[in-house]
């Protein structure tokens, strides 16, 4: 369940939709990607675009000409299955040709199901071993921390991945070492590969662990980039994002419903998924 809009953004409209129509952009990216009866992982990628499109395209400092630029916030996708979003994301940004989106999953092609540290520019993390990307970032957090770097971690969880062991591990390790220099976002839409999670309410938990915590609705660009402010305030422990948002968001017949975590479009869906987002136009 989504979150009711009850403030109002401290960012300009003419900012909100912009990253309306990026996120929008990105939506109609994982679609093309999926065309032609490709597989991927489709929900979770729908889920999490406006998170991405408000990091990516306002939030966060970048070079994409120069992507191991030292002083860059490094972006971890824990959820690695839903990294076709993030492709569309760097894409967009030029950290590779657009035209390396129709090579997704090809052997040898630079975008694999999957991030790939080596193989893809604008990659922090090799990630997809669910639970793993949050403890990476608690790493990349420290190690900035006693180099003296000033730049910011992010980290997207999901609340299936949520069912790992490792992710409270790493909550634990976080707010132990005070890493007020890390941001986690949970991408909470409630459902799994193939069926409803099972985590329960995420909030009180991490606040037991010690973090900062902040839910918001998952798909409003201004409650995300308000949220994200708020985290770059908190000092002396992390802070955590709760996105609630849709499964498939979006798409009609998608949002919602764990057949579409991971599936292959028939040609009738794929024109149906196309007209949905036609019309949504921004702020799908």
């Amino acid at each position: 369940m989504l979150l009711p809009d009850d403030s109002k953004s401290m960012h300009s409209q003419s900012e909100i939709r912009r990253l309306e129509e990026k996120a929008l952009a990105i939506r109609r990216g994982i679609l093309e990607i999926m065309a032609g009866g490709k597989r991927g992982h489709l929900g979770g990628s729908l889920s999490i675009a406006d998170i991405v499109a408000a990091l990516y395209f306002h939030q966060m400092r970048l070079d994409p000409e120069n992507p191991n630029w030292g002083e860059r916030d490094r972006f971890i996708l824990s959820k690695g299955h839903s990294v076709l979003a993030q492709y569309v994301a760097l894409a967009e940004l030029g950290y590779f040709p657009r035209k390396e989106l129709k090579s997704v999953k090809k052997l040898g092609c630079i975008l694999q199901g999957h991030p790939d540290r080596i193989r893809t520019p604008g990659i922090e993390a090799s990630t997809g071993s669910l639970g793993q990307g949050l403890s990476i970032a608690c790493g990349v957090s420290l190690g900035a921390k006693i180099a003296g770097k000033h730049f910011r971690v992010y980290a997207l969880v999901g609340d299936g991945e949520s069912n790992e062991g490792m992710i409270w591990e790493a909550a634990i390790f976080a707010a132990h070492y005070r890493l007020d220099n890390l941001t986690a976002i949970t991408d909470e839409n409630r459902l799994m590969a193939s069926r409803a999670t099972i985590v329960g309410s995420l909030a009180p938990k991490w606040r037991a662990f010690g973090w900062a915590v902040r839910e918001i609705n998952g798909h409003d660009i201004g409650e995300i980039l308000d949220a994200l402010d708020w985290a770059t305030g908190v000092r002396g422990r992390p802070a955590m994002v709760i996105c609630h948002t849709i499964k498939g968001r979006g798409i009609t017949f998608a949002e919602n419903a764990a057949d579409f975590h991971h599936c292959q479009l028939t040609q009738e869906q794929y024109e149906i998924a196309l007209k949905d987002l036609q019309r949504v136009g921004g702020g799908a």
